[in-house]
């Protein structure tokens, strides 16, 4: 790699990569989401027993991004994935830290966890480039869920639906909607690993010659036009991100250009606090017919933000 991706200084112990302490930005205290104020408003997540609006999972992606490069050149950009389980929800101010397990020589998958300086577990699971030969972190989860019993939210919810092709773009000033009320050139002025890659203006140095869009924008990219899938989900309702796998297969994506999606439910599990619907999202460019990239997401509803849950619950499976 004779270009230089991020100037962010790595540490070394002698089972980790370690990038710098960081506070990432909060940017979603306007979302809108289901018709209300989502978890990322501090009354909402307050009410639901939250200290205040947690900063959105995949905006920690970010700070492995150096990582990964430093271990796999050109083809993280290119084929890399993140497939992560959201341990605990970190908050505006706090410190958290990305820590990459060391690969053995010619090893595409390793572990990965983000922490708090007080050791408390933001996230845990793999990141890879390219065909690692080995399930990633959420490959592994599916085999293991817990199924969804006497569902009221997701009622009407079965694997194998899927949703309408939708087209998506992603400009530089582009607002991103009710879901993410900012655009790209807002991001990258708070994002936490910049990178010349980024840039609007890049070109030299860069092998695609066009500014690529971050892992944690991918997110944002993917879910843009979510509302309009039309899943028979009962709501209003509150949901959070507890599960989440972005993976690169003919990477990089770029701003301004479009690209067309299509999300199937892949599955639907549950816990005591949470109907969780698993979404595959699927990416292609205007020339691909199989997918460029893909996600993984466990959207969980928080049951108690669904004001008839009880009653539904009671008169369904009295």
């Amino acid at each position: 790699m004779r270009w230089k991706a991020f100037e962010t200084i790595i540490t070394e112990t002698p089972d980790f990569l370690l990038g710098p302490w960081r506070q990432p930005h909060q940017m979603l205290n306007a979302q809108i989401y289901d018709s209300h104020a989502s978890i990322h408003d501090d009354a909402t997540a307050q009410k639901l027993g939250f200290q205040g609006g947690t900063i959105e999972g995949p905006t920690h992606f970010s700070q492995f991004a150096p990582l990964c490069a430093s271990v796999w050149g050109q083809s993280w950009f290119e084929a890399g994935c993140i497939s992560a389980h959201y341990r605990n929800p970190s908050f505006e101010g706090e410190e958290v830290q990305a820590m990459l397990a060391k690969p053995e020589p010619g090893q595409k998958q390793c572990q990965i966890r983000m922490v708090k300086r007080d050791g408390t577990e933001i996230l845990r699971g793999t990141a890879s480039a390219g065909d690692a030969g080995q399930p990633t972190a959420l490959d592994q989860r599916l085999t293991e869920l817990k199924p969804l019993a006497d569902p009221v939210i997701l009622r009407d919810v079965k694997p194998g639906m899927k949703t309408k092709r939708q087209t998506i773009r992603m400009d530089f000033d582009q607002n991103m909607g009710e879901l993410y009320p900012f655009s790209l050139r807002d991001k990258l002025k708070v994002i936490t690993e910049s990178s010349p890659l980024y840039l609007a203006e890049a070109g030299t140095g860069n092998p695609w010659g066009r500014a690529i869009i971050p892992i944690e924008m991918l997110s944002v990219l993917f879910q843009y036009k979510s509302k309009e899938d039309r899943l028979p989900v009962r709501g209003p309702a509150v949901g959070l991100f507890a599960d989440q796998e972005i993976k690169l297969l003919q990477g990089p994506l770029f701003a301004g250009e479009d690209y067309e999606l299509e999300r199937e439910v892949v599955a639907l599990s549950g816990s005591r606090r949470t109907e969780s619907l698993w979404l595959r999202t699927s990416v292609f460019g205007s020339k691909s017919a199989s997918p460029i990239a893909t996600m993984l997401l466990n959207l969980a509803t928080i049951k108690e933000s669904y004001a008839p849950y009880s009653k539904e619950h009671d008169q369904l499976y009295a």
